[in-house]
């Protein structure tokens, strides 16, 4: 057990020490990460909120693959987006496997149906109330997108912390489209894994420790975010 008190003992030097090994990877981990939920929530409230406010043909078979892809496995994910960039492939002239923008793609990808399944189901139990309140004012689809919106800011939040939990602890699907090579494409959960492999755990234990405090560091924010739009 002498590894997890070293761990945490390195973990504080790791964070004080200024060490820029450590920060660069840190650094990726948040970029990619946030790149990845700010486009899936570019996409997927909107589509979230067209889903829960409209009925159409085909919405409920729609809704099963949503929520399967909200469950799919990232490996998996990972296997089929390195086949689409891979040179062979159908984007393999941009080569962007191995590289910052492939993990991207991949955690965009994975987070996105979590965002649209959240969304949608906030948005689906308000919308006939806002719809109502809609017509009350006078208003016009814009005007009651920006109720709609209003009415479920707080809900949405919850989406985006979820989306930002799913992509900052993702390791398999990152792993396969970016590997982990050096000052390139190695971020927290890939080094973990590399230094677990290595039998380093005190190391990885110590990286772990930082990857939870960013987690919780954001996860607070959003929250005081999520707090204060409820009571607004």
């Amino acid at each position: 057990m002498d590894y997890i008190f070293e761990g945490i003992v390195q973990a504080i030097g790791l964070i004080f020490s200024g060490d820029p090994a450590i920060f660069e990877v840190v650094g990726l981990s948040l970029r990619v990460s946030g790149t990845s939920v700010l486009f899936a929530v570019l996409i997927g409230i909107p589509l979230g909120i067209l889903i829960g406010t409209h009925d159409f043909a085909g919405k409920r078979i729609l809704l099963r693959i949503i929520y399967t892809l909200m469950s799919l496995p990232p490996v998996i994910l990972g296997l089929f987006v390195f086949l689409i960039l891979m040179r062979q492939g159908p984007l393999g002239t941009f080569q962007l496997n191995y590289t910052p923008t492939a993990m991207i793609i991949a955690q965009t990808m994975l987070v996105t149906p979590i965002v649209i399944g959240l969304t949608y189901n906030i948005v689906k139990d308000k919308a006939k109330d806002v719809e109502r309140l809609g017509k009350t004012l006078g208003g016009n689809g814009f005007t009651n997108l920006l109720l709609m919106l209003q009415e479920v800011r707080g809900g949405l939040v919850i989406a985006l912390v979820s989306a930002f939990g799913r992509a900052i602890s993702e390791v398999g699907a990152v792993l396969i489209v970016g590997g982990n090579i050096t000052d390139k494409t190695r971020v927290m959960t890939t080094y973990i894994a590399e230094l677990r492999s290595m039998g380093d755990y005190s190391q990885a234990i110590a990286v772990g420790i930082i990857l939870l405090l960013i987690a919780l560091i954001v996860n607070t924010i959003l929250y005081q975010f999520q707090q204060q739009s409820e009571s607004s």
